[in-house]
């Protein structure tokens, strides 16, 4: 199987985002420049030295600027698969419309999203090992 490994959810504002769920949940902000899109990712358990959380079953996330040109900004997951391009071919073959070509994001993998078959917009990530 191939597991949700992080999720992602739109913000307006990005201050204010990261300070109502590291005051509500205790979660840790990092917000990242224009060049990474001004995304924040969200720590939300402990990581191990890759960053990944040590509590089974809990994942991280991040959220991404609110925009017209977003296809569905709404909460999503992301989802961990061994070959990106397969995978991609997979779900156009199943009724999905991959949106583009996948992206490296530095020290993390390969990342694209799609919409599904039922409108929603997920993503997949082929994770960098090591």
């Amino acid at each position: 199987m191939n597991p949700v490994v992080h999720f992602e959810m739109p913000a307006e504002n990005r201050q204010r985002m990261a300070d109502f769920y590291t005051n509500v949940f205790g979660w840790q902000a990092k917000m990242f420049g224009p060049e990474m899109g001004n995304y924040v990712t969200v720590a939300t358990a402990e990581a191990d030295e890759h960053g990944r959380p040590k509590m089974p079953g809990a994942i991280n996330g991040g959220f991404y600027e609110k925009n017209a040109e977003m296809p569905n900004p709404a909460p999503s997951i992301v989802i961990a698969v061994d070959d990106i391009k397969a995978s991609m071919a997979t779900a156009s073959e199943h009724g999905a419309k991959v949106l583009g070509e996948p992206m490296d994001i530095p020290g993390v993998g390969s990342y694209v999203s799609f919409i599904d078959t039922e409108g929603n917009r997920v993503s997949m990530l082929q994770p960098n090992m090591g």
